[in-house]
């Protein structure tokens, strides 16, 4: 039994931390360009609802990507009309799109579908499911197949394209002129302009990859953990993905493990419902609530009292001004 708690746990792990861990590398691609990105929750949330709308109704999870992907990229683009062109306050921006994203959602889907703000359930076809479906469940006594099989080979698509992205996106910002050029924007954009690249373009750039990446983080949580998009279902999810970029000090494999360590403290609280207190703190039920806060609180202790001294980009949320 214990090689199927293990193996169980290691597949909850992995799947509660892709979509954190999309979030997270979408937010390290806009702050390492020098945009502040505090609407990572809205993003995911738009992303989520637009690809349970669709995919509901077109019945194609292609198509259901698709669009949390488009939807993501336009709420990053007026994040960057407000905070690139237009020079605004980046945390406001950010905060404004969170808002806009809680109540947009629940007030389309009660005009679109009249069922309290949720989109109807996609259809099982429709759903992404693991790749290897004779892993799908665990089997007692069975190591390598509980622990190897379920934990590791059991998942969708979107589980390992996200990490595979943390390589992706290292080589990207470490290996490619381009990459080169979006970290240069975020620490001396005046002297990437000197050299005659334009400081929007980048920034602009940043920002569609970090809505590409919003909406594989917001459409995983419609096509593959749930059946459906519910109002807030993010759960804060775009916040906790911000703490673990500064947690790794905005490079993407010190970033992939405080995900990972999220992913891993929200696994084990599922498993401790239904979970009683010892008799000397009383017996009884470990009321459900404290369980689900659990993986916050301990997420937060934790970054709190290991992150050390984190330095952010030296541009991160200061509007480039032209000089003339």
């Amino acid at each position: 039994m214990d090689e199927l708690l293990i193996g169980s746990l290691v597949a909850s792990t992995l799947r509660l931390t892709a979509p954190l861990l999309l979030c997270a590398l979408a937010g390290l691609m806009s702050e390492r360009s020098g945009v502040v990105d505090i609407g990572l929750e809205g993003k995911m949330l738009g992303a989520a609802f637009a690809a349970g709308a669709v995919a509901a109704v077109a019945h194609s999870a292609p198509l259901g990507i698709a669009a949390a992907i488009l939807v993501a990229c336009l709420m990053s683009y007026v994040h960057g009309f407000a905070c690139v062109t237009h020079r605004g306050d980046q945390v406001v921006s950010g905060v404004a799109i969170n808002m806009v994203a809680a109540g947009l959602t629940v007030v389309l889907g009660r005009a679109w579908f009249q069922q309290g703000g949720q989109t109807p359930p996609v259809l099982d076809a429709v759903r992404l499911r693991g790749l290897w479906a004779r892993y799908a469940e665990p089997i007692a006594g069975d190591w390598p197949g509980s622990v190897l099989g379920h934990g590791l080979l059991s998942h969708d698509v979107l589980v390992y394209v996200a990490f595979a992205l943390v390589g992706g996106v290292w080589f990207l910002l470490e290996r490619t002129r381009p990459g080169l050029r979006l970290r240069a924007v975020g620490e001396n954009p005046a002297m990437v302009d000197a050299a005659g690249v334009s400081v929007p373009a980048l920034r602009y750039f940043a920002l569609t990859l970090n809505g590409l990446l919003c909406g594989l983080a917001g459409s995983y949580l419609v096509l593959a953990q749930n059946a459906n998009f519910s109002p807030n279902m993010t759960a804060g999810r775009g916040f906790i993905a911000l703490a673990a970029l500064i947690f790794g000090k905005w490079r993407p494999v010190p970033t992939m493990f405080a995900c990972l360590l999220f992913g891993f403290l929200d696994a084990v609280s599922i498993r401790l419902q239904g979970a009683t207190l010892p008799a000397m703190f009383g017996g009884g039920e470990v009321p459900v609530q404290l369980i689900q806060a659990l993986p916050y609180g301990l997420t937060v202790v934790l970054l709190a009292g290991f992150i050390g001294q984190a330095h952010p980009p030296k541009a991160l949320g200061v509007p480039y001004v032209k000089e003339r």
